[in-house]
């Protein structure tokens, strides 16, 4: 007999990208599904901006614009380009064309701006690092992954770059890739709940649910009321047939983050429950 209950487990990770953020604020990163939905209408989040690459009254003036008006920052951002803005002018129109929803342009400005820039190694390993992020919300993350890695090239011991690049390598199915970087992640900052969670959906999908329970429980220890790793925890749950317990863990989970991808992935995985076993 088949059963109905083929958990939707592939997305966890991309639910704590919306819900940790990743450095991308209070949005989520769109799955390839969701990603003719962006729209000017829709600002994209934006990665964050320190450490600074320039100094000046209009650098900060156009990167106060960004969230309130993203499409004056990115007509600012080409007007002092033209007149010599520079890096401060470069920067702030990658990330404005970013913000106004074409991720893809953005993310080419800002690793190209990265690669000449004349910044520190931490600025531009930063730069990278937004670049990374902004080819996820293109859904390269091919291109993100490459970006993550310059990044740490020139920033090894930066936990959230390692985490940035685990989260292109799940999507790339490099599952092997995402336990090495959340390792060292765990290594240089060991109480990151979302580093726990992402191995243990890594090590979930190498075949290996005794240690992707063991780090589920260490993000939970952490955080007992985090949504991402209860709705991992109830997936590991009903791959051994603890159909109850499954059931608790994505109540609470959608309970406690509603509205949100996590929701309404704990939400789908109940009605797979709730469907039950059929030939």
């Amino acid at each position: 007999m088949k059963t109905r209950h083929a958990i939707i487990g592939g997305a966890v990770l991309l639910a704590l990208v919306a819900a940790a953020g990743l450095s991308w604020m209070q949005f989520g990163m769109p799955s390839s599904d969701d990603s003719e939905a962006v729209t000017d209408d829709v600002p994209l989040p934006l990665p964050p901006v320190p450490p600074r690459i320039a100094e000046g009254h209009d650098y900060e003036q156009c990167l106060s614009m960004l969230t309130t008006d993203p499409s004056g920052a990115a007509n600012f951002a080409e007007a002092w380009e033209a007149t010599g803005g520079g890096d401060g002018a470069t920067h702030c129109l990658g990330l404005a064309t970013v913000a106004i929803g074409d991720p893809e342009t953005g993310a080419g400005i800002l690793e190209k701006l990265a690669a000449t820039s004349k910044g520190t190694a931490v600025g531009r390993a930063t730069l990278y690092g937004q670049a990374n992020q902004a080819w996820l919300f293109a859904n390269r993350p091919d291109q993100a992954f490459t970006a993550a890695t310059k990044a740490l090239a020139l920033s090894p011991d930066d936990p959230d770059l390692l985490v940035d690049r685990a989260v292109a390598g799940d999507l790339l199915e490099r599952y092997q890739d995402v336990v090495d970087d959340l390792t060292a992640a765990l290594d240089l900052d060991p109480h990151r709940t979302d580093a726990y969670t992402y191995r243990g959906t890594a090590w979930r999908h190498l075949g290996y649910p005794e240690l992707a329970r063991d780090d589920i429980d260490r993000a939970l220890a952490l955080d007992p009321d985090m949504p991402e790793a209860l709705l991992e925890r109830g997936i590991l749950r009903q791959l051994r047939q603890d159909w109850r317990g499954a059931r608790s863990d994505w109540e609470r989970a959608a309970a406690l983050a509603p509205d949100s991808p996590t929701a309404d992935l704990a939400q789908q995985n109940l009605a797979l429950l709730e469907a039950g076993p059929v030939r």
